[in-house]
Order: structure tokens, then sequence, then C-alpha cells
């Protein structure tokens, strides 16, 4: 390059002049003649010392052209220790004077150290200096830069680049294009008076030449590179600035979010609680029916949104922790008692409630239907009682014996015998009254009051004519022995119709009792009892045949001997006709009570086929979502694969468990048919709709923390520049020494991970990483924190540091900044969010109102309340 050089002397010696003269006039001198000045060496060795900074050999004394070649070498010597190969430039030539030689030789120095440190974009000195520049002048109109020469003959180019840094100093826009002469010196004149920049061009050289001179041009434009160099240090700062407050300004809007969405949620759990703690059963059957429904909308309609709600606040805060370690902020703690955990436990505390109401309701509801079969069954039994103990005190405290015959009296007595026994039959009918009693008060029947007091009466009743019956009786033999024997037939079959009526009476009271029952083997049950009592029935009637012929026999006696009866049997009131209807009644109720079972045969078997049919789509739901679990389980243990291939296949899994809702809707109606069908049991599966919701939320929520687990690692993976072959390799090992495959590595087969990834580890070290990745104390470790981990012992990421050297830039070096400062260097929203945030600066002579931007930097890494 330099040995074909040709520098043109003649059109811009003064550029090189200038630029020499704006260095040497910082020693206190200068050059009149770039030719002649640098041949004794002493003033090209001072120009390398002031614009390097550094010394360089004592010069020779001398005044020889030998002493002037040694200074000259000196000096060449020195632009060659700065890695700069100078190709037929010797002292010799510069010694004697030769033009060609010296521009070279300035020529090469300008390029060493003025122009080669710039470099933007790793690009080359001259194109970094280019792209400097178009970047600058991007926005101003009439500015196209290309190039060295051409591009900045009209002179905008440079009045833009002063604009930009300081439009304090030029109007750009009283610009005009066509007036090149005049904006070449408004530049000149400008740079000269207010950015110490020499004048080294002449405007009238520029316009007038074609392609004005390359080099010249560059080695102009570099001074206003070096001129506003630190307002380029400044806006790199500024941007590091911003980019970190950036990220704290985000991560307060999720923590932000994070604590509306977890108090929203805590305040649901929390007035949702003393409803499903509410024990207060209602007095019906309907009414707890219509609790019940209750019940269910809140399962099927309040309760999901809330599932999801939670599961998106688990998904935010993994979010936000992840983005706190990948800009190396501290951990976010939640407000007190809205931690995840705290939410989780709310949760817990909320199914557990859930889940004691729901036992609640349906125990209640069994309950009831008992209560109301019983008092149905009391009120019948009381009923039946009552009309037969109708009128029978009047009868017992009768004296009519007092005034009967010999006959008579003996017929009051043996009437008397049959109504004790009839007596001793219904017994058994006053203790299931009060059973029946005892039992409602037991199930805390509401209207028990009532219930009390008409088994009382009958109990105070019953006792009453047990009185009467013995007081009558004590009457009655008193006065036996006066009496001769009646009429034995009679006797017989008053004896035989009392208990074959009292046989009656109970049939027609079985054929009629009411009946509850839950299943086919207890209605079969039923149909074979009732089929055992009709197996009775001709074996009855012989019984009654045989009775109704001690009648006949009477009569015919009667006849045969002309004895004049009494219109009435005088030993009991059951006559033939009465024996008679009774029996019809019975036969009829027979059919009757037939119809009533095979209804409730019907019954139970819709009830069966509803078990079948929930039965039947259970158990294919229930192993499909314990499939599904194992399914995204293995997915995301899979390193088979980019993570958008695992993402992609868990949508694809979240699609197909969205698709399947229908048939977990298709469940709970089955499920609410069979509870309005009172159904409590199925013995044809092993699930319930309980297990079925827990299940699915559960499905919801695994498939929602896998793709947001798998989100935040290509998050990482790109954050931190980690390749899909690094995280391959990561979870391979983890895989390795995940060995009861649950997704998780104990602190042995942790500590014996990292053992074969290299790490050298003593107890220290390896307790103090267990803290980076187990700060909960769980006693495992997953994979994300194993990520985690991974990456932040490779990645780079800022740090407080860098952020103090970058706000001690903008304050210029001071330990302080100013309102002021922040105003003009950072955006608007970035200034207000430091000024608002910095405490006052403390010490120093600071001026009113400084702020601390040590601390405040500090803080954005630290526990802070930022």
């Amino acid at each position: 390059l330099i040995t074909n050089l040709i520098i043109s002397y003649l059109l811009f010696p003064k550029t090189f002049t200038a630029w020499c003269n704006s260095h040497l006039r910082k020693a206190g001198t200068q050059i009149e003649n770039i030719e002649e000045d640098f041949r004794n060496g002493l003033k090209l060795m001072l120009l390398l010392e002031v614009i390097s900074g550094e010394r360089l050999p004592k010069p020779d004394k001398g005044k020889m052209r030998f002493h002037k070649i040694a200074n000259v070498n000196k000096a060449l010597d020195f632009i060659c220790s700065k890695g700069v190969k100078l190709v037929s430039i010797g002292a010799e030539e510069i010694t004697d004077g030769n033009v060609k030689m010296t521009l070279g030789m300035i020529w090469t120095i300008i390029l060493r150290f003025a122009i080669q440190d710039i470099s933007v974009e790793e690009t080359s000195a001259k194109e970094g200096l280019l792209l400097w520049c178009q970047r600058k002048t991007a926005p101003y109109r009439n500015v196209n830069v290309q190039n060295f020469h051409i591009s900045w003959k009209d002179g905008l180019a440079l009045c833009a680049l002063i604009h930009r840094h300081r439009p304090d100093l030029i109007d750009y826009a009283k610009l005009r294009k066509d007036d090149p002469i005049g904006n070449l010196n408004t530049a000149f004149e400008v740079a000269e008076k207010f950015l110490d920049i020499p004048k080294m061009l002449d405007a009238e050289d520029i316009v007038n030449t074609p392609k004005p001179d390359e080099k010249a041009i560059m080695t102009y434009v570099s001074c206003f590179y070096h001129a506003f160099a630190g307002a380029e240090q400044a806006e790199t700062a500024a941007n590091r600035i911003c980019k970190v407050l950036a990220v704290n300004q985000e991560n307060e809007k999720l923590m932000e979010e994070y604590e509306k969405l977890a108090s929203e949620l805590l305040e649901w759990i929390r007035r949702t609680m003393p409803w499903l703690e509410n024990r207060v059963a209602e007095q019906t059957m309907h009414a707890m029916q219509a609790k019940l429904e209750d019940f269910r909308d809140y399962r099927r309609v309040h309760k999901p949104p809330k599932v999801q709600e939670k599961c998106q606040l688990e998904i935010n805060f993994n979010t936000l922790q992840t983005k706190l370690r990948l800009s190396n902020r501290p951990a976010f703690m939640p407000s007190e008692g809205k931690m995840v955990s705290d939410i989780a436990n709310a949760w817990k505390g909320l199914e557990q409630v859930e889940k004691g109401y729901e036992e609640w309701l349906l125990i209640e509801i069994r309950r009831l239907e008992r209560v109301d079969h019983l008092a149905e069954k009391f009120k019948q039994k009381c009923t039946l009682h009552e009309t037969w103990t109708s009128g029978k005190e009047e009868l017992l405290v009768q004296k009519d014996y007092e005034s009967a015959s010999l006959m008579e009296v003996r017929a009051l007595m043996r009437k008397h015998e049959a109504f004790e026994s009839d007596l001793a039959a219904h017994q058994d009918r006053v203790e299931q009254i009060a059973a029946i009693a005892q039992e409602l008060n037991e199930l805390d029947f509401f209207d028990s009051v009532t219930i009390n007091a008409r088994c009382q009466a009958i109990c105070d009743q019953w006792d009453n004519l047990g009185t009467l019956t013995q007081k009558r009786r004590d009457s009655l033999e008193r006065v036996e022995k006066l009496w001769e024997t009646i009429d034995q037939l009679y006797l017989e079959y008053a004896k035989r119709a009392a208990p074959f009526n009292n046989w009656m009476d109970g049939a027609m009271e079985d054929l009629q009792d009411m009946f509850i029952v839950h299943s086919i083997e207890e209605i079969q049950s039923l149909i074979t009892a009732h089929d055992q009592f009709k197996a009775t029935l001709p074996e009855a009637d012989k019984e009654r045949m045989a009775t109704l012929g001690i009648h006949t026999e009477v009569l015919k006696i009667a006849q045969t001997y002309g004895i004049k009866l009494i219109a009435e049997n005088p030993y009991t009131s059951l006559s033939v006709q009465d024996i008679n209807n009774k029996w019809e009644n019975v036969k009829q109720l027979v059919p009757m009570r037939d119809q009533m079972l095979q209804e409730e045969v019907a019954r139970q078997q819709s009830n069966e086929r509803l078990r079948r049919a929930f039965a039947a789509q259970a158990n294919i739901i229930g192993p499909w979502i314990q499939t599904k679990m194992e399914e995204i389980s293995h997915v995301s243990i899979d390193i088979a694969g980019s993570l958008e291939d695992q993402m992609s296949n868990l949508k694809q899994y979240e699609q197909n468990i969205v698709n399947y809702k229908c048939n977990i809707d298709k469940l709970e109606g089955d499920h609410q048919l069979s509870q309005e069908g009172l159904i409590f049991d199925n013995k044809h599966t092993n699930y319930t709709m309980e297990h079925i919701r827990v299940g699915w939320e559960q499905l919801l929520t695994t498939i929602a923390r896998t793709i947001n687990e798998v989100e935040n690692q290509i998050l990482t993976r790109d954050a931190k520049g980690i390749s899909q072959e690094q995280l391959n390799e990561f979870r391979a090992s983890f895989n390795h020494f995940d060995r009861k495959r649950n997704g998780m590595m104990d602190p042995d087969d942790f500590r014996a991970c990292l053992i074969s990834m290299g790490y050298d580890l003593g107890e220290v070290e390896f307790a103090r990483i267990m803290t980076l990745v187990d700060s909960n104390n769980t006693s495992v470790v997953t994979f994300q924190a194993f990520i985690d981990f991974m990456t932040r012992e490779t990645a780079e990421t800022d740090t407080a540091e860098q952020v103090v050297a970058s706000f001690r830039i903008l304050a210029s070096d001071k330990t302080y900044i100013t309102v002021d400062e922040l105003r003009r260097e950072l955006p608007p929203d970035q200034a207000d969010y430091c000024i608002s945030r910095m405490t006052k600066f403390i010490g120093g002579e600071a001026p009113p109102g400084a702020l601390d931007y040590i601390s405040f930097s500090s803080a954005l890494y630290g526990e802070s309340d930022l």
C-alpha cells in the first residue's frame, strides 16, 4: 500500500500540516513546512509522544546529518513497535526532504493513531469510520454518505455530523444543498471555534475538484469521531442502562400481575370456604337436592376457571423466576401469604372442604330419604292402629254383664278372651310404631315433636287399654262361675276367626307396606318373600273354610234341634261376611303388590343400566387420562428432536386433551342422572366422578406446566446462547441419573451427575450448589433447576459493576449524577424511573438534588424493593 501511495501534496498539503499542528500545539510548538520541519526528527518524535501518550528514547542533540538520521530512525522504530510495517520509507529519505516519503509516513501515522482504532461492528478502520458516519447522518435530508470523496462535496454531511451531536451549534434546517461552499465553511468555522478541530481543508478546493482526496477527507472526519467519542461512550452507556432498566420494569410488571392474580384467587377461596363449610341441613329432600344442584354448578361452572387461573399463576411465577435468573436478578419473593406454596395449601384446603361438603350432602340426602320413608310408614301404622283402637275403651268400661243372662255372661267372657287375643296380636304394631318414632328422633326428623306426641298418645292409650282389659277380665271372672258352658261351637268359631282375622289384617298391612331398596338384589329379596307369602294362601283358604265350617255346623245344629239363635255370635263380632270381605281384600291386594314390585324391578333395572353406562365410560376415560399423563411425562424427558419439536408434540397433546373434554361432560351428565336416581354405589367400576374430575384437572395442569417448562427452556437457550446440542447433553446427563424416572434427582444422584461432568466437588462447594438448585430445601433437583444451574455456569450476564461503569460515563466520572444529566442522556420514561428510585447522594461537595447511582445499581442485583 505504501509503495504504491501517491499523494498530491500540491492539492492538500495543509490537511496533514493542520492535523500535525492540532497535536503539536499541545506541546507548545507547530510546523510550517511539512517536508522541512520533520527532517531533523525532533518534531517527528515529539508528535509521536503527544499522540501516543508514551515517551520515546532521548533524541540526539547534534545537528549533523547522522544525528538527524538517528532521530528519524527512533521515530520510525517507535512506529514499527506499534505493529505498523513501513515499506520503502527510510530515515535517509525523510532527512533529505523527500516529499512523497514524508507524506506517506504522516499518512501511516494518521492511519495508526487516528483511524485504526475506529471499529464499528468488527469492520476495518475505514469501513468502521464510514459506517459511523452513515449511522449518524441517516436521519438528515439530502445526506447520503457512501464514500470519503464526493459524498462530502456539498458540506451537508459535515454539518449533519456536527448537528447530530451539538444541535445548538448549527441550524440545519436553514442549510441549502445548492450552497456547498457556504455549508463547508460553516462546518469548518464551527468545528474550529467550538470543537477544537483546526481547519484542514479549503472549501473551494473540495468543491472545484471532481473527486476530493480521500485521505484528506478521512483525516479531517476522523477528528470529528474523536471529538465526539465521549458522546459515543455516553450513548453506549445510556443504551446499557436503558436495557437493564427495561428488564427491571418488565419484571416489576410481571410481579404486580402475579400479586393481583394471587390476591384475587385467594379472595375467591376465602369467599368460597364458608359456603362449603356450612353443614346446616335442610328439612326436606327437595331443599337438599337443590343444595346438591348448587354444588354441581360450582364444580362445573365456577371452579374450572379458577383451576385455570391457579395453573396460569404457577406458569407466570415460573416464567418470572426464569427471567430474573436470566437477567442475573434476585428471585421474586411474593408478599406474605401469596407464595405459590401458600396458594397450593389454600387450594388443598378448599378441595378437602369441598370433598367433605359433597360427602355430607349425599349422607344428608340418604338420611332424608330414610326419614321420609319412616315418617310415611309411621303415619300409616298409626292410622291403622288408631282405627283399630277406636271405641275400644268405651266397650271395656261397659257393665253389660251385670244384667246379662247366664249365657250372655259366658258369651261376654269368651268375647273378652277373644279381645285379649286380638289385643296381644296388636302389641307388635305398637312396638313397631315406637321403634319408628325412636329412629326418626335419632335421624333428627324436623317434625319430631308431632311424631313424639302421636307416639306418646298411642302408648298412653295402649297402657290404658291394658288396664281396662285387666279390670274387665277380673269382673267377668267373678261371675264366670255363675254361668254355664255356652255353645262350644260359637266359642271355637270365635277362637279360630280372631287369629285368622288378625292374620288377614297383618297380611293386608304387609301387602300395603311401603319399601325402599337400592339394588336389584334387594327387590328380588322382596319378590321372593312375596312369592313365599302367596304360597301360604291355599293353606290360609283351608283355614278360612274350616272356620266358616264351624258356623255352618252351628246353623245345621240349630236347624236340626230347632234352636232359636240370636242375631250375632255372642263370642265375636266377626261375621262370616266380615271374614269373606277381608279375604277378598287380601286377594285383591296380592296382584297390586305384584305390580308394585315389578315397577320397582323396572326402576332398579334402569338404575343398573345407568351404573353400567357410567362404568363403561369411566373405565375408558380413567385409563385414558393416566395414559396421557405418562405420555406427557415421556415427551418432557425425551431428548430426541429440538425443543420446538417437543413444544409441537405437547401442543398436539394439549389439543387432543381439549377435544376430549366432551367425553368428560357426557360422563358428568350420566353422573348427574345417577345422583338424581339416588344411585350412590357402582360395583362395575373403581372410578368415581371425583376420581375422574381430579385426574382431569391434574392432566390439564400437567400439560400446561410441561408446556411452560419447555417454553422456559427455549427462553433459557435463546437468552443464554445455549445450543440445542448442549441442551440435549444436559437432558441426557439428567435422564441417566434420574433413577426413579420421575423428573427429579436426589442429592446423591445430583452429586454423581456433577462429578461425571467434570466438577471437582468438596462438601462446602456442593452445599453452595445445592442452595442454588434447591432453594426451598425439598431435597430434590428438578430438570429446570438443573438447566438453570448449567446455563448460569457458562453464560455471561450484565452485572452491577457494568451498570455502575455506564452511569459513571454519563456522570462524567463523578460518583453522583444529577437529574439534568439523567434527563439529557436517557429516554423520558427511563429517566423518570431512575429519578423516582435513586436515593439522595450523601458525601462530598455534590450539588443539591444529586443522586446516588452506585447504590441504585447495586440494588438492581440484590435484595431490594426496586
